[in-house]
């Protein structure tokens, strides 16, 4: 069976020096905080995890978005801390569904060869990718590549935050810095102060999160929250 799918190959730049510099036991601390925050990441904008791929993961969405804003998201992520680095290389396009749960086509392989050569902190993506690119995210550069086992090169875009002007605030759930103009979800928390979301998913995490027992709220324990 024919889908259209997005592809997102997802990578741990030097594990394998990590592991020789360092020991098994620390590779394998960093590998734990690197799946669960893919986790974390892909449940919450509705991205499968198709399969772990020991230092990486295949990720596969219906639709670009919430993949491309994944991808974005772990970069910003990882920036953030002190022994993650990670490179990545989406694609989208048409595929054969196999036995229900593997993917084989053109565009599959394209993401896997994207991600290798993306350097450490670096997305790259094929132009059919670039339909789900959030407003809040840009192409910071397009390059031909040369891919081996393909005859012809393809143009693949640097992806990165967009640079922002103004009044900047961050996703209270995610991080991701934004402007009104380029916030997609906005809401007014309880005390009427503009509340600005990347994407509908944070949104909607954000209104579901456990508010404190009201006798609480507004403490130093607690404070006020919307």
């Amino acid at each position: 069976m024919r889908v259209q799918r997005c592809f997102s190959f997802i990578d741990l730049s030097g594990f394998t020096a990590l592991t020789e510099s360092e020991g098994d036991e620390r590779a394998v601390r960093v590998l734990t905080t690197f799946r669960q925050l893919v986790r974390d990441i892909c449940s919450r904008r509705g991205v499968r995890i198709a399969k772990w791929l020991g230092d990486g993961a295949m990720l596969v969405g219906v639709e670009n978005g919430p993949v491309v804003a994944a991808a974005l998201e772990l970069q910003l992520a990882a920036a953030g801390s002190d022994s993650i680095t990670v490179s990545c290389g989406i694609t989208a396009g048409e595929v054969i569904l196999l036995e229900g749960d593997d993917y084989i086509g053109h565009c599959v392989n394209v993401a896997a060869r994207l991600c290798d050569m993306a350097a450490g902190g670096e997305v790259l993506a094929d132009s059919g990718a670039l339909t789900g690119l959030p407003p809040w995210g840009a192409v910071l550069d397009r390059e031909e590549r040369a891919i081996r086992g393909l005859e012809q090169p393809v143009t693949a875009a640097r992806l990165g935050l967009r640079l922002l002007e103004g009044t900047v605030v961050d996703d209270p759930v995610c991080g991701i810095p934004l402007t009104r103009e380029v916030a997609p979800e906005q809401l007014r928390d309880r005390v009427g102060n503009e509340v600005w979301f990347c994407s509908d998913s944070c949104r909607d995490t954000w209104e579901r999160r456990p508010a404190p027992a009201e006798d609480d709220q507004g403490s130093l324990r607690s404070p006020l929250i919307g």
